[in-house]
């Protein structure tokens, strides 16, 4: 049995939710997202409680798996589309930064003898349809004070792929710290090598 599977999934206020053999939307305040359930999915609507009730037709250890996953999906969508996901990213290092060109993220993270694209960054991302990217600090000051970028999006699986792509760019390392982190990750440093000033004979 599964113990995520078997809970129903309460809709709020303002989010409707429609099934058609297979296909599920979710439809809120933040956006329409669809899913499509595999085969040994079943789900339904109880509409005078307003849950989505999801169970599965075979107990095989394929369909167990799948029965926890596809509940947990459906709850996502229902958040996205009713409250929205967003991550934070810090942008650390001296003269790092970023900035929007209409539908794209351009971003400067230390790549001098890269070619620059359109408007002098190093790296320029599209932005998905269905994310939006707020520039809460352009400019990285010292080793202390990181740019700053906010990503939000009612599908947590492109924002969390979007995000992830975006920090591929410039991981951070680990001596200074430079490079895009999400906000409060942890990032392993090391110490730089000590050199030992000796008199010579």
């Amino acid at each position: 049995m599964s113990r995520i599977g078997k809970k129903p999934i309460p809709l709020p206020a303002g989010v409707k939710f429609q099934i058609s053999g297979s296909s599920v939307s979710v439809n809120g305040p933040k956006g329409t997202l669809t899913w499509t359930a595999p085969p040994t999915i079943t789900v339904a609507h109880d509409t005078p409680g307003n849950r989505i009730h999801v169970t599965r037709t075979s107990d095989a250890k394929h369909s167990l798996a799948l029965h926890g996953l596809s509940r947990a999906l459906i709850a996502n969508m229902v958040r996205g589309v009713s409250t929205g996901y967003e991550k934070r990213l810090l942008i650390y290092g001296t003269g790092y930064g970023c900035k929007l060109a209409g539908k794209s993220l351009q971003l400067n993270v230390g790549f001098s003898g890269r070619a620059k694209v359109k408007g002098g960054a190093q790296f320029e991302v599209p932005v998905p349809a269905g994310l939006t990217v707020e520039v809460e600090v352009p400019a990285a000051r010292g080793e202390n004070e990181p740019a700053k970028f906010v990503v939000k999006g009612a599908d947590k699986q492109l924002l969390g792929q979007f995000c992830a792509e975006v920090r591929k760019l410039r991981p951070p390392e680990p001596y200074k710290g430079k490079g895009i982190r999400y906000e409060n990750e942890y990032v392993r440093r090391k110490q730089g090598k000590a050199f030992a000033s000796g008199s010579g004979g």
